[in-house]
């Protein structure tokens, strides 16, 4: 039942990216070991907008076989501070978090929006993610049909197929899903 219910956000998520009227930066916070749903789902009911990617995978025991949610980027939320005061305060406060991510010492680092519309995009449209360290390399493309339209991201090869990446460049990760390449075009 609570995972209907993650799943059910998650998928509100995607249509909100879609016709977000919301400009507040998205900020991403380091979060204990293991902790990113109850993260999310605690900063949900404090009415503080969280998004964390997730796919499922089938594990397998003696007995049984099942499909669980597992985080993107394990270690991290991404989080859609209000903009009133003591917020920042008050997702520090949150069980499981640990810090926001920062590029240098001060405040926390915003993550490009066009990141993160992009990346709910793709999770909510794309069954096959895979998750790459730092990508650098590769050409910057906008998908010009398809259910990832006007997404932006990085074009590269992988034996012999296409594939569209998402950088978040804060976390120093990528996520990547076969594409053709007529679906592409430079951005």
């Amino acid at each position: 039942m609570e995972s209907d219910r993650r799943n059910a956000g998650r998928e509100t998520a995607v249509v909100e990216a879609e016709h977000s009227l919301v400009t507040l930066p998205w900020y991403v916070v380091h979060v204990r070991s293991r902790h990113e749903f109850v993260v999310h789902d605690e900063l949900e009911r404090k009415n503080i907008r969280a998004f964390l990617p997730s796919f499922k995978r089938t594990s397998q025991w003696k007995d049984r076989k099942k499909e669980i949610d597992h985080p993107l980027f394990p270690g991290y939320v991404f989080v859609q501070v209000p903009d009133r005061p003591g917020s920042f305060l008050e997702v520090l406060k949150t069980r499981g978090v640990v810090v926001f991510v920062t590029l240098a010492p001060g405040m926390p680092t915003p993550v490009a929006t066009e990141e993160i519309d992009s990346l709910r995009l793709m999770v909510g449209t794309c069954g096959e993610l895979d998750v790459y360290p730092h990508l650098k390399e590769g050409m910057r493309v906008r998908v010009k049909s398809g259910p990832l339209e006007n997404a932006e991201g990085i074009l590269w090869k992988k034996e012999n197929e296409y594939r569209f990446a998402i950088n978040v460049e804060l976390l120093g990760r990528s996520v990547a899903v076969r594409i053709a390449p007529d679906d592409i075009e430079a951005a």
